[in-house]
């Protein structure tokens, strides 16, 4: 397995944990049901983008000298990372969210 695909498949994983972390996150803020808080929303994109940098400079650090070009260790795996943190952020979402009550 070469170093690029390793990146692809760590990515993919980290998309998960910002998965798990934005809906602990937004479990732990007490919204009423009847609010719609976008902020939930955008917390949960800041906490996804600041898990992708992190894993960057990581990732940076460990194999700039290894990879042809260090710009790839930042474009590899952005795609598979956003869309599985979407979709798990959903599902864990949907799982672990209380049903709306009727008022």
């Amino acid at each position: 397995m070469t170093i690029i695909e390793k990146i692809y498949w760590i990515r993919l994983l980290l998309g998960i944990i910002a998965a798990l972390a934005s809906t602990a996150y937004t479990q732990a803020k007490v919204v009423p049901v009847d609010v719609v808080d976008y902020g939930v929303f955008m917390n949960g994109i800041i906490i996804a983008i600041i898990v992708y940098v992190i894993s960057y400079y990581i990732m940076k650090f460990k194999w700039a000298v290894k990879v042809e070009k260090p710009q790839k260790i930042f474009t590899t795996g952005v795609g598979i990372y956003f869309i599985s943190w979407l979709v798990f952020w959903v599902l864990f979402y949907t799982i672990i969210a209380p049903p709306p009550q009727p008022i």
